[in-house]
C-alpha cells in the first residue's frame, strides 16, 4: 500500500467518524435540548423553560460547540480526500466550511448570552432568535462548501458520480433555506430536510468505502492537471 493510499484512507475514516459524530451531537444539541425549551414569540414561557431545564439547555450548547470543532476537522480531512482532484477547489471547499463553523460559533454565542438574560424573558428570546438567524443566514456558506464538495466527487475517479450530484442537490437545498431566511419574512420552509441525502451518503461512503479504497497513483493525480475553469465545465467527459 503506497502513501497516498494510506493518507486518503486515513483522511476518509477520519470524516466519515466526525461527520457520524455531527448528525448524534447537533441532533441532540440543537433539536434535543436547545429547540425543545424554545417556544417561538412566548418570552416567558421560553425562560420558565430553560430555567427549569438550565442544565440540559447547557448540555445542547456544548454539544454544538463540539460540532463546530468537527466541522474544522471534516474540512481539514475532505480538503485531504478531494486535494488530488483539485487543489484549488478543494481549498475553496474547506474553507468555506470553516468560514460556516466560525459563523455557527457566534450564533451558539448568543445561547449562551441568553442564559445570562433570563431574568428578562423578552432579552433572552431575543438573543435566542439571534442564534436561529445567523445559523441559517450561515448555511448558505455551508450550502457553497457542498457545491464544491459535488463538483469535486463528480470529478473524480473514485467516488461514483451520482454521490456528486447528490451532494450539489444538498447544497442548493441550504442555499434556498439561507437566502429565503433572509429575503422572506418568516420564513418557515426546510428544504435542507429534504435534500440533505448527499451528506449522508457521502459520509457511508467515507466510512465505508473510502476507507478502504485502493487508491492508485493514477486516480489520485488525475486531476492534478484540471484547471478549477475544467472543473466546473462538467460537459466535460
Amino acid at each position: 500500500m503506497n502513501h497516498d493510499t494510506r493518507s486518503l484512507r486515513r483522511a476518509s475514516l477520519t470524516a466519515g467518524i466526525a461527520l457520524a459524530l455531527i448528525i448524534v451531537l447537533a441532533l441532540f444539541g440543537a433539536y434535543g435540548a436547545v429547540s425543545a425549551l424554545i417556544t417561538p414569540g412566548d418570552a416567558g414561557r421560553t425562560a420558565h423553560d430553560i430555567l427549569g431545564s438550565e442544565g440540559l439547555f447547557r448540555s445542547g450548547i456544548a454539544c454544538l460547540f463540539l460540532v463546530v470543532i468537527l466541522d474544522i476537522v471534516v474540512a481539514a480531512a475532505l480538503f485531504t480526500v478531494f486535494e488530488p482532484v483539485n487543489r484549488s477547489v478543494s481549498t475553496m471547499a474547506a474553507w468555506f466550511r470553516a468560514t460556516y463553523a466560525a459563523v455557527y460559533l457566534v450564533a451558539i454565542s448568543q445561547l449562551v448570552i441568553a442564559l445570562g438574560l433570563l431574568g428578562d424573558p423578552d432579552q433572552a428570546l431575543r438573543a435566542v432568535n439571534a442564534y436561529d438567524t445567523i445559523w441559517h443566514v450561515g448555511l448558505t456558506l455551508f450550502g457553497v462548501h457542498l457545491l464544491l464538495l459535488g463538483l469535486l466527487a463528480y470529478r473524480s475517479d473514485f467516488i461514483p458520480r451520482i454521490f456528486g450530484i447528490l451532494l450539489v442537490i444538498a447544497g442548493l437545498g441550504y442555499l434556498a433555506d439561507g437566502f429565503a431566511a433572509v429575503l422572506i419574512p418568516d420564513y418557515s420552509m426546510n428544504i435542507s430536510a429534504f435534500t440533505f441525502v448527499g451528506e449522508a451518503a457521502l459520509m457511508f461512503w467515507l466510512l465505508i468505502k473510502g476507507s478502504r479504497k485502493d487508491f492508485s497513483r493514477r486516480e489520485a493525480n488525475r486531476g492534478d492537471q484540471l484547471h478549477p475553469e475544467a472543473l466546473i465545465n462538467t460537459s466535460v467527459g
